[in-house]
């Protein structure tokens, strides 16, 4: 993540993290990791820390965020701003930190249902079958019940982004997600049709966007992920 800084533009324009949550508990001896797993007490340090940096060592200002409703999404932004504004301002208790924050809007398209998933009593059990990594090459495939089509899932997120985007130069929206949702979103932005274990998202890792364009429909989204600068018009296909 610190190397995408140097990637990012020079024309101080409102930009957008978007995030996996921090660490959290781990998942069952399936892999399956239910929604009610919070976060570890490093985790929380860790998304502290993070905000706490990007607000140090960079002219960036969490301006805006939104998130997945899940608990573990919503503490992670809680921790981000906590950290980027504890560097900020001098309060004398947590309680007047906490109150000072930005509100953190929660968006089901951060989560599934919501994203990709349109029905979730047909596309569950693939889930579970197969497990994320050939659920989501499947799904990027086109070969999965109750999803929508891929590009129309990447359209649906990247127009949240644009929306919720602040307007002020180096303000940054913060957007806090889950890992399928961001390696079916980024294989999608990136033309890929399959992805390996190596690309997914780890806790915490996330991607840099910045929109050029008046309107989402004739924008071009520039992102930063891995230390790799890609460009996406999410209207160069036809959902």
């Amino acid at each position: 993540m610190f190397e995408a800084i140097d990637l990012l533009p020079t024309s101080s324009q409102p930009l957008v993290l978007l995030t996996r949550h921090s660490i959290r508990e781990a998942a069952d001896n399936n892999g399956f990791a239910s929604y009610q797993l919070p976060l570890t007490p490093i985790g929380r340090h860790l998304a502290f820390e993070w905000g706490k940096w990007l607000s140090v060592n960079t002219d960036l200002q969490l301006a805006a965020c939104i998130s997945s409703p899940i608990p573990r999404c919503v503490d992670t932004a809680i921790e981000m701003l906590k950290g980027a504004h504890a560097s900020q301002i001098l309060v004398d208790t947590p309680q007047q930190l906490e109150t000072s924050l930005l509100n953190i809007d929660q968006h089901n398209l951060l989560v599934e249902p919501g994203s990709f998933v349109v029905d979730i009593a047909q596309a569950g059990p693939h889930f579970k079958q197969h497990g994320a990594l050939k659920f989501i090459n499947q799904f990027l495939s086109h070969q999965l019940p109750g999803m929508k089509i891929p590009v129309q899932g990447a359209q649906d997120i990247l127009r949240l982004l644009f929306d919720n985007l602040p307007r002020q130069d180096n303000h940054l929206l913060l957007a806090v997600s889950h890992d399928t949702i961001l390696a079916a979103l980024f294989a999608v932005m990136a033309g890929h049709t399959r992805i390996e274990r190596k690309d997914w998202p780890n806790m915490m890792e996330g991607a840099f966007l910045w929109f050029e364009g008046d309107s989402f429909e004739r924008s071009l989204v520039n992102w930063i992920w891995r230390g790799q600068h890609y460009r996406f018009k999410p209207y160069s296909f036809k959902a």
